[in-house]
């Protein structure tokens, strides 16, 4: 081969590597600063056949996997706090992981409870009154704490619990169960005995979870997160990162029978700060009569 011919097939090689290295970093900055970050408002409308009339366009704004500190900064759950005011639903719903549990190891379990109470207390601003939590598998480092956490705040936290809203006297009834990653869901002591024209919404992190919801029945809607919605997501390839519980049903609205399901893409990240074509989420649902 001649000199300027090497030397043309070496220049070549070199401007591919430093354009593959340049796009490289630019990816990275997108999905680690650009799309971690860009908060989407995801708008739904959720059709209940036994809906009562006072409840008719009632709106539940949901957020999920806030994973506090860890790849979330405080600066940016105040950031979703604030979007979340503007939207001013009639009910807020905050379906787990408000922590993340690998940061216990450096700090015991006061490092968990730390970041468990800073977050509430960043959720505290949110000024909708009616704002029921359910806890993730990463809250489970710390059941106690997390639980009194929230509701030393005002949230409203539910551990195989329910509470009814009333609405000139029509009734919807907000259900919670414990995690059903490292905790004992006990559905039976979470459902109310309602009214057939009463419906229930369940919160509950592990979508796949719905799998049971479904079998015992008694829920209209179930809120779940768990999935990030994949975070990571490649044009024809499948999702990247799903959590086992959290394979079935990943993201967006399912109808399973009587129930219907809605999981949230959440609003931290897990394993690495980055997220593509897959941004996090607030949710606004509006109940509406089937």
């Amino acid at each position: 081969m001649r000199p300027l011919d090497r030397a043309r097939r070496q220049l070549t090689r070199r401007r591919f590597l430093a354009g593959g290295a340049i796009t490289a970093a630019s990816l990275a900055l997108y999905s680690g600063e650009l799309e971690r970050h860009a908060l989407t408002v995801e708008r739904q409308t959720v059709r209940i056949g036994n809906l009562p009339t006072s409840f008719h366009g009632f709106t539940i704004a949901q957020v999920s996997d806030i994973h506090y500190r860890d790849f979330d900064e405080p600066y940016f759950v105040e950031h979703a706090v604030n979007q979340l005011n503007l939207l001013k639903p009639d009910m807020v719903a905050l379906t787990g992981d408000f922590i993340t549990a690998h940061r216990v190891p450096g700090g015991g379990m006061k490092s968990a409870v730390s970041d468990a109470n800073e977050c509430a207390s960043i959720l505290a601003g949110i000024k909708c009154p009616l704002r029921f939590c359910s806890l993730g598998n990463h809250d489970c480092v710390d059941v106690p704490g997390a639980l009194a956490a929230l509701r030393s705040h005002g949230l409203s936290a539910l551990s195989n619990q329910h509470a009814a809203i009333d609405r000139s006297g029509d009734r919807l009834w907000i259900a919670g169960i414990a995690d059903a990653y490292f905790d004992v869901p006990n559905l039976p002591a979470a459902l109310p005995r309602r009214k057939p024209n009463e419906p229930v919404v369940l919160l509950g992190h592990e979508p796949d979870f719905a799998d049971a919801v479904t079998t015992i029945g008694g829920v209209d809607l179930m809120l779940g997160g768990h999935t990030h919605g994949g975070q990571i997501r490649l044009p024809l390839l499948p999702a990247m990162f799903l959590p086992a519980m959290g394979v079935k049903y990943v993201h967006g609205l399912y109808s399973l029978g009587k129930t219907q399901l809605y999981v949230n893409r959440g609003l931290g990240t897990m394993h690495l700060p980055f997220r593509f074509n897959c941004p996090p989420e607030l949710t606004m649902l509006t109940l509406q009569p089937a």
